[in-house]
């Protein structure tokens, strides 16, 4: 029998050295996943780590130091104010009172007396006002004047004296003077902004349509929330009531508003004793200015003289049509001296004015122009 020779030429295979290229490799990762997590196995903690040493400040700078002073001094007499509305239940009795917003105000005297905007409480049906010290008293309105976007509202506080805040004057401030503004924006009361005066005799429309003169422009941050609450110096007197903000979303955009403290102390004192301060007048309605650029004219046109009036006993005439059908009546055109062009000349003009004080108008009527001289009148 022959003998196989299968397998005695077989080529012999060279070495698979891929298996130990892929050991090294996995042994490399595996060396470098130690290292990754070496610090978590054996630790690198120290033990006697402890604080760092705090580096002495020295003392503060002396306007920081004053700006503290002032809202120490200032700021308990900042109020909260929240405007409440009251809803009944239609199977039941009962009515609840639920917050409808909020905004500032401040101590006006020792008495209770809170001044705040008009538009803050303006809806409301209640109101409570919450001191700086965070106890919360239902407030009662005494009186406002929304011209000018001023209310007094009054707090029991069953003998307890307020604070008072320092009252200043608006007649004498300088653009570039530093303010500082406490209110409750946004719910976050008792909170301290700074800016400067950026502007003055600002002219802003009040609720009702009317121009508040003399404003107060300012760059410290004023949002929803601060309306009602004090503008002060750097000596912490009020000079100023914050009103209003111009922005696009709402918020603070650079640009708020305050109605100055002399028209607020002017006000103030006559809400608290009248309800609302008698204003001098002619005893007249005036028209749209729509209406009077419609029929090409320039003034305040009178539609309406109330009689018995001031303006009825110095001779003043109501809207009329002439033969033609044209609209035939007075159109104020100055008031001592003072040109008039629309309506917000007008009742500016005349809100500097007190009652009983005579005023020269100039009139334009169809057959000429005539002086007129009116005593003016509470309205």
């Amino acid at each position: 029998m022959e003998e196989s020779n299968v397998g005695r030429n077989r080529i012999p295979t060279p070495p698979d050295h891929s298996r130990g290229l892929i050991l090294l490799l996995v042994a490399l990762l595996v060396v470098l996943l130690f290292w990754q997590i070496r610090p978590w196995l054996f630790g690198v903690h120290d033990r006697h780590a402890a604080p760092r040493a705090v580096t002495p400040r020295g003392d503060l700078a002396e306007h920081e130091k004053s700006t503290i002073e002032l809202f120490r001094q200032a700021s308990p007499s900042v109020v909260f104010i929240t405007s409440k509305a009251v809803r009944r239940n239609l199977f039941s009795l009962y009515a609840t009172e639920v917050p409808q917003g909020t905004g500032s105000g401040f101590v006006w005297d020792a008495n209770g007396y809170i001044v705040t905007n008009f538009h803050v409480i303006k809806d409301a049906q209640a109101a409570d006002v919450t001191l700086a010290d965070h106890s919360t008293w239902p407030a009662r309105l005494v009186g406002a004047e929304p011209d000018k976007d001023l209310a007094v509202l009054k707090i029991d506080t069953q003998g307890r004296a307020l604070p008072a805040i320092a009252v200043g004057t608006s007649s004498d401030l300088e653009v570039g003077q530093q303010v500082f503004a406490i209110g409750n924006p946004f719910g976050f009361d008792q909170t301290l902004t700074t800016g400067v005066i950026s502007g003055l005799g600002r002219v802003i429309q009040s609720l009702t349509g009317r121009p508040i003169e003399g404003v107060i422009q300012t760059d410290a941050a004023i949002n929803p929330g601060n309306s009602g609450g004090p503008l002060l110096d750097s000596a912490g007197r009020l000079i100023g009531i914050n009103t209003a903000i111009v922005s696009p979303s709402g918020a603070y955009a650079g640009i708020g508003f305050a109605v100055p403290v002399d028209v607020v102390n002017r006000l103030v004192p006559q809400i608290i004793r009248y309800g609302r301060p008698p204003r001098a007048g002619l005893g007249v309605s005036i028209a749209e200015d729509s209406i009077v650029r419609r029929l090409g004219m320039e003034g305040a046109l009178v539609w309406e003289v109330k009689p018995g009036s001031a303006a009825e006993r110095a001779g003043l005439r109501s809207v009329r049509y002439d033969s033609r059908g044209r609209v035939a009546g007075d159109l104020i055109v100055a008031v001592d001296g003072q040109p008039v062009r629309n309506s917000r000349d007008l009742f500016r003009l005349l809100d500097a004015r007190e009652i009983g004080d005579k005023v020269a108008l100039r009139v334009w009527r169809p057959d000429g122009q005539i002086d007129i001289e009116v005593t003016l009148q509470s309205l």
